[in-house]
């Protein structure tokens, strides 16, 4: 048992998912420190991602993160690399997220001290984002990262564009970096049973909140050519709100205007046990089921 009085996740994706050794060396920063938690990190080869999911105190997270970007920003080169997920830098996003003893307003402050940091000490220009914008229209990710590594070289000489944190200029083989503070994310992929890539896409623009579809969720089509289908790569960004059970019969109810059936789901990284309950209850009709009737949850207090 540890005895932090505060603690802070923070999930940083790398673009790196097909290296193992870079993975472990850009992994290896959150490993035996003090302070600092690593649970978890998984690698998509289609999506050529690397998703760290790690806790500790907010100084020792802070300096455990920077050490990360420090060896990403060293060892990955975007302008060789390719995969299906969209990204503007090595490090591709780095959000901040309050769990326990500290406030959202703690992680908006460390987020922008880590930007701060990134910016002099690696010269990658840091756009804010989420609760930690600096306005309206950087706090949507998929806003500041339109144009991906190859746009942003032009984008971000353009004024509304100008980065928070560092040069205003591309950096020429880690890109830029989007950090800042929100609620905990559920990373849902959707696996549909066809190899075609504009089906996924289609239920995914009809699926998100921006094409009309669920609030709190994003999504996108993914293909994956070693298992010879497709997905949609969802993020649910307040589970809370929006469960993770509407969104999977949304896509099925989708898929089936194709004729596709759903071959299976993932979730990528950690899940907040509240979402898996909820989905769970709904599916097995459970009725004034609580968190409360959980063994574990119970034996955490």
């Amino acid at each position: 048992m540890n005895t932090w009085n505060k603690i802070m996740e923070c999930v940083p994706n790398f673009s790196e998912g097909r290296d193992l050794e870079k993975i472990d060396k850009i992994v290896a920063p959150f490993r035996a420190k003090t302070g600092v938690k690593l649970l978890d990190y998984s690698n998509d080869e289609d999506h050529n991602r690397l998703v760290v999911t790690v806790v500790g105190e907010p100084v020792a997270l802070k300096q455990a993160v920077l050490e990360a970007i420090g060896v990403a920003v060293e060892l990955i080169d975007l302008n060789k690399h390719s995969g299906q997920h969209p990204r503007m830098g090595a490090v591709d996003v780095v959000p901040f997220i309050p769990i326990c003893g500290c406030t959202m307003e703690e992680a908006i402050a460390l987020s922008k001290e880590v930007g701060e940091d990134v910016g002099t000490r690696y010269a990658v220009p840091v756009f804010l984002y989420e609760k930690s914008a600096s306005a309206p229209y950087r706090e949507n990710l998929a806003a500041i990262r339109k144009g991906e590594f190859e746009g942003m070289a032009e984008k971000i000489h353009q004024p509304e564009w100008k980065p928070d944190f560092g040069p205003a200029e591309r950096h020429p083989t880690a890109g830029t970096v989007a950090i800042g503070a929100r609620m905990p994310l559920v990373a849902y992929n959707v696996n549909l049973g066809t190899n075609q890539l504009w089906i996924a896409t289609d239920i995914a623009k009809k699926i998100r909140f921006i094409g009309g579809g669920l609030r709190y969720c994003k999504a996108m089509g993914v293909e994956l050519k070693e298992r010879g289908i497709v997905q949609v790569s969802i993020n649910m960004t307040d589970y809370t709100r929006t469960a993770l059970y509407r969104a999977f019969e949304l896509v099925r109810i989708e898929a089936r205007r194709y004729g596709v059936s759903v071959v299976g789901s993932e979730i990528i990284g950690l899940v907040p046990m509240e979402a898996l309950i909820d989905t769970a209850s709904y599916y097995l009709g459970l009725e004034d089921f609580s968190m409360n009737q959980v063994l574990e949850a119970r034996s955490m207090e």
